[in-house]
């Protein structure tokens, strides 16, 4: 039997499969090539394409493709044969270097936010060698980056790549400036922990709003949800333990470092963690395991969903974003060292992370901006709207002793004078991480938690390193022209935390009084929807940071801001004509029904014993029947807003539409649906409640 160590990796040109099946001299070019950024010529490109082709072959694929990450925000791929026709009437399998470097998929129908003409189709697809190829379905996939045919970025995986060289180039500046001579190059990790929902396959396809949308649009609340705390952290039902053991596999065959799993705390949802590894790596493996989740999921009768709020009134799911910055040297910049020059540096980099945040909170709020998320941020686990960091009792301490020339109220009673003094020794936080916290830092880490579960973790890394490069630039810049370093250091500290300590917060999130603290004492930003949050990407002050580290052009932010836009409100008009369909064919009818055989029971009964009152079935039918004309005015009033949204030709215009309309229009048909439910009898209930879906798998 085999163990997991035999087959972890197995479907991945990973660098075991590379040493095995390249020539020495190719390998350390491409090794060079990964590590440095060098340039990879085309002998070499050749011999990788033959040796990959060779490779995939032998596992079974038949097919390649150009897997890329287009702005809908799952991936792509067009598969091509490896076949050739051969003089003899057969066919032979090859692969050039010039179909591993390059491909031209059609880019006509993605999004492309006004970046190309409607004539320009062409694009391009471009290998990253940082990501392993892998073998899908007999396909061997190999990760690129997608742009049009003008330059331009169509992807996520493009800017991500930026801002991680953008990061790699000022950390580099400030390490130098610290004496470290020994590193190449700095890299973010990412581990993201992925929260889902499975319901059982029969209830979802009789539900049309868990089909169009991936989340409930009707819904009264069960007898039972979370209320207990029963599910967290419990024992997980055999048919749940068998998906995850098959998902568990699937992964590992593809070099996903899944690691921890367990019942979350509502209901039918779960959470899949896996082990840390570099930012581009873990966004592709996210893509990936996302995909996978809801392939095994069909095996075992399930069905995964990811969408941020599936169901009202339990916990939504969150993608927390675990980012730390490390070297290749295997240092983590977020670990406090064992040394006072350490300790400087690593206050150095932490102060640039706590003003990245405050200076581009905005950023890091919209970069998570979706309809599905805005359901969820605020409630139930998820942090509000307003961005702000938790650094726990200890740090937050040295960062005031720091700020006021005073001694450390810690083990040493020390002036905070950085590198003039000694600086004590401090370990990482140990206190408990802060779930109310937008931006929690966890010992060498931060936990970003606003991040949406069915979002790539693309966008808010590319905003997250962008950030943290403008800091360090910043930094960077004053040090290396300051006559005395250790001064300058300090002084910079100590004016970093001043001017930015607005952005910690140690207390709880949820609290209404925080809120308003926060808003109208701190002057944070508070932008509670997609609407309120897209439009200050176009900030001069971002459209400049994001330009000059040369993550964005101007075009390319604007396209997004325009794409996100478009898919917010495509998103909620879905939402929108689908509970327009189901209160029409579905709702209102069993309603009626229900009504209907009541009434003929109550005239039957009063047939039979003409003194009897039938109490109980006129009262019914009459909440029923106010009821059903509540339904009706609702659908009315949501559908002749959806006619009027179709009016609108701006798309700014149109999401504060939806926003101000058609959400309200929504939860006003919903409440009457909800209540109709809990008078209807349950036989005539068109589709699974609440109840059947939320403990319907055993």
């Amino acid at each position: 039997m085999s163990t997991v160590s035999d087959y972890f990796g197995s479907l991945v040109f990973d660098d075991r499969a590379m040493k095995a099946s390249l020539p020495s001299s190719v390998y350390f070019s491409l090794k060079k090539t990964i590590d440095e950024g060098t340039n990879l010529d085309t002998e070499v490109a050749n011999a990788v394409a033959s040796a990959m082709k060779d490779w995939a072959v032998a596992h079974g694929a038949t097919h390649f493709t150009h897997w890329f990450q287009p702005l809908t925000g799952v991936t792509a791929e067009k598969h091509d044969s490896f076949i050739s026709p051969a003089p003899d009437g057969g066919v032979i399998m090859e692969f050039s270097g010039k179909e591993l470097i390059k491909g031209e998929p059609d880019a006509s129908s993605f999004p492309s936010g006004g970046l190309r003409a409607t004539f320009e189709a062409r694009g391009y697809t471009a290998w990253d060698p940082t990501s392993y190829a892998f073998i899908k379905d007999k396909t061997l996939c190999i990760p690129t980056a997608f742009c049009s045919y003008g330059g331009e970025a169509l992807d996520k995986k493009t800017p991500l790549l930026r801002s991680m060289q953008a990061l790699n180039k000022q950390a580099m500046r400030i390490l130098r400036l610290f004496g470290n001579t020994e590193v190449k190059c700095v890299r973010t990790s990412v581990g993201p922990e992925q929260e889902y929902f499975l319901v059982d396959k029969d209830m979802f396809e009789k539900r049309k709003d868990l089909m169009f949308c991936g989340r409930t649009l009707f819904g009264a609340k069960p007898p039972k949800g979370q209320e207990l705390d029963d599910h967290y952290f419990g024992v997980i039902k055999p048919r749940v333990a068998a998906y995850m053991a098959d998902l568990n596999e699937e992964l590992w065959k593809l070099g996903v470092l899944a690691k921890t799993e367990h019942n979350e705390v509502a209901p039918a949802q779960h959470e899949l963690a896996p082990i840390y590894t570099t930012t581009n790596v873990a966004t592709d493996h996210n893509q990936l395991t996302m995909e996978i989740m809801r392939k095994v999921a069909s095996r075992h009768g399930l069905v995964c969903l990811l969408h941020e709020k599936p169901f009202a009134g339990v916990n939504g799911s969150g993608k927390h974003n675990n980012w730390s910055i490390a070297t290749d040297t295997g240092v983590n910049l977020l670990t406090p060292g064992e040394t006072p020059y350490e300790n400087a540096q690593f206050l150095l980099f932490l102060c640039a992370v706590i003003k990245a945040v405050d200076d581009y909170q905005d950023l890091l709020r919209l970069s998570v901006a979706t309809a599905g998320n805005d359901h969820r941020l605020g409630a139930n686990e998820a942090p509000p709207a307003v961005v702000s960091m938790f650094l726990g009792d200890e740090l937050t301490a040295v960062l005031e002793a720091i700020e006021a020339d005073a001694p450390y109220s810690g083990t040493e009673k020390t002036v905070m004078k950085l590198g003039v003094h000694v600086l004590p020794k401090f370990t990482r936080d140990t206190t408990d991480r802060n779930r109310t916290s937008p931006f929690a830092f966890t010992g060498n880490k931060f936990e970003f938690r606003m991040v949406g579960s069915a979002d790539s973790i693309a966008c808010a890394n590319i905003m997250l390193n962008a950030a943290v490069a403008e800091s360090l630039k910043i930094y960077a810049d004053r040090l290396e022209k300051a006559e005395d370093f250790e001064t300058a250091l300090h002084d910079m500290i100590k004016k970093t935390i001043k001017d930015h300590k607005r952005i910690i917060f140690n207390g709880n999130g949820y609290d209404d009084a925080w809120i308003q603290e926060a808003t109208e004492k701190r002057g944070l930003l508070n932008l509670r929807t997609t609407p309120d949050a897209l439009p200050r990407i176009l900030e001069k002050k971002n459209v400049d940071m994001l330009t000059s580290l040369k993550i964005f052009t101007p075009a390319e932010i604007y396209s997004r801001y325009e794409i996100t836009l478009e898919n917010y409100c495509k998103t909620v008009n879905i939402e929108g004509q689908t509970m327009v369909d189901m209160a029409r064919k579905e709702i209102l009818p069993a309603v009626e029904a229900y009504a209907r055989d009541l009434a003929d029971t109550c005239t039957v009964k009063q047939t039979a014993a003409p003194g009897v009152s039938g109490r109980y079935e006129k009262k019914t039918i009459a909440k029923l029947s106010t009821l059903a004309d509540e339904i009706d005015e609702a659908t009315d009033a949501l559908e002749s807003a959806l006619i009027k949204y179709k009016t609108v030709s701006d798309v700014t215009e149109a999401a504060c539409m939806i926003r101000d309309v058609i959400l309200q229009k929504m939860a006003e048909l919903r409440v009457v649906c909800d209540e109709a439910e809990t008078v209807t009898a349950e036989k005539y209930w068109p589709f699974p409640t609440y109840g059947e879906l939320l403990f319907g798998v055993k």
